[in-house]
Parts: structure tokens; C-alpha cells; sequence
């Protein structure tokens, strides 16, 4: 059977969303890649339990994502229990970044906080 090995995201700002990752979500950066060619550069993001998320960037690659666009909407990060959500979410909000909702049970159990990461993207903080 198939196991996922990483989704990747187009990015702005490389760097900034790089060190966001690591900060606040524990991430671990390899040293990068550039395509001299096309001009495309990546990270890969590794995570505890094994996750990966590829941040990527090329010149003119910079389009706005369409307001309720299919595909791709959240990324959910599990921290572990209710407490360490509230946690990040408490740092997370005294450091500027927006909390968008919660932390809170929704309705399919989940005790979470959604948050934007710097470029805009969905990020849920699960228990």
C-alpha cells in the first residue's frame, strides 16, 4: 500500500515561512535546492512521526489563490493534548500571528485552533 511521503505548497516568502515552520511547529529544514535553470527553490520541512511538507518557490510564481478554490485547504499539526494547544495558541496570538478560530471542540471532535501560517495558509493545531 501507498503511505504518504509529503505535500508540498507554493510560497512568497521562502525564508520567512521556513523559519514560521520551524519556530512554531517543529520543523526541521534541510539545506535547500535551487534549480539554477528555472530559478525554483524548495525546503523540505520534516516533522516528529514523520511528515514532510515541501515549501517551494520560482520566479513569477507568485498568483493569489481564488476565495473558495477546491484542492488543498488545511494543514493539521497534532501537538499532543488540549493543554498544548491552548499553549501555541496563547504564544502564537502574543507573537502577532492570527488565530483564527479556537482553540475549540468541533463538531467532529477534535480539539483544535486554526491559524494562518505567513502566507495565508489554514493551519489546525490538534490535540
Amino acid at each position: 500500500m501507498p503511505t504518504l511521503d509529503h505535500v508540498a505548497i507554493y510560497v512568497r516568502d521562502l525564508d520567512a515561512t521556513r523559519e514560521f515552520y520551524e519556530q512554531y511547529l517543529g520543523a526541521t529544514s534541510n539545506d535547500g535546492y535551487l534549480n539554477p535553470k528555472t530559478g525554483l527553490r524548495t525546503y523540505f520541512l520534516s516533522f516528529d512521526g514523520g511528515g514532510r511538507v515541501e515549501i517551494m518557490n520560482r520566479p513569477g510564481h507568485d498568483v493569489e489563490p481564488a476565495e473558495g478554490r477546491t484542492g488543498w485547504i488545511h494543514t493539521a499539526f497534532k501537538v499532543g493534548s488540549q493543554a498544548a494547544v491552548d499553549e501555541l495558541a496563547a504564544r502564537l496570538t502574543e507573537d502577532g500571528v492570527p488565530v483564527i478560530n479556537g482553540p475549540r471542540t468541533t463538531g467532529d471532535g477534535y480539539y483544535e485552533a486554526v491559524i494562518l501560517d505567513p502566507e495565508g495558509n489554514e493551519i489546525e493545531i490538534v490535540a
